[in-house]
């Protein structure tokens, strides 16, 4: 069962800043966290497929007091045993990861669980197996920061996942200025973005543009 707190909490966050060292012009992690933390970023997840234990667990640790500070979320990707020792606030999976239901029983129920959806039955699958919220996409075509992230999904399927699950939809995948309002009119809680930040000149600067943005698209949709 859905902890219905958490699940409002979650529906709050507006940006959702993924860090990727390959896009952001030399910043690392631990600096992209930085600067969108301070561009009013909500969540922050780092995600790094190549980098050591070492390296990741390092960085966890530095942008988790980061993120602690300006109480934002932290989020990691994939890594279950890096999120457990770095004790950050969730974890973001794939259906391909580990298991749901294992992933929810070893992160414990008060951490929050994130569980990628490229169609209604996986996002149906994900709710019913412990899933705090949705990532749904690639709606629009990835530009560079994930090349296998497949064909866009378009704004039916966020349209189609906000109709069947209760749990908070985060839009992903080619979101920036000019698309992010589109995404929570089709009824995303909260956008994702990797390149539209991390690859950014000004990245606070193009944090509170997109941050924003969002803000006036939800509040528009609130008053409906």
């Amino acid at each position: 069962m859905n902890d219905r707190r958490k699940i409002e909490r979650i529906a709050a966050w507006r940006l959702y800043v993924i860090t990727d060292e390959s896009i952001s012009k030399g910043r690392s992690h631990e600096e992209v966290a930085r600067l969108a933390v301070a561009g009013g970023a909500d969540v922050i997840q780092l995600r790094d497929k190549t980098a050591s234990d070492r390296r990741l667990f390092e960085a966890a640790l530095r942008i988790r007091e980061t993120t602690s500070n300006a109480g934002a979320v932290f989020i990691i990707d994939d890594r279950l045993d890096i999120a457990l020792a770095a004790n950050v606030d969730g974890l973001h999976i794939g259906l391909d990861d580990l298991p749901i239901r294992i992933a929810r029983q070893l992160l414990g129920a008060g951490k929050i669980l994130g569980v990628s959806a490229r169609s209604v039955d996986e996002a149906v699958l994900a709710e019913r197996e412990g899933a705090d919220y949705l990532g749904v996409g690639p709606v629009f075509e990835a530009r560079g920061s994930k090349p296998d992230a497949g064909e866009p999904t378009g704004l039916d399927l966020l349209r189609e996942v906000r109709s069947r699950c209760i749990i908070p939809v985060v839009a992903i995948g080619g979101i920036d200025r000019s698309n992010a309002a589109a995404v929570i009119d089709a009824g995303a809680d909260c956008a994702a973005v990797v390149s539209a930040v991390a690859g950014a000149d000004d990245i606070t600067a193009a944090t509170a543009e997109l941050t924003g943005i969002i803000q006036v698209a939800k509040s528009r949709r609130g008053q409906r």
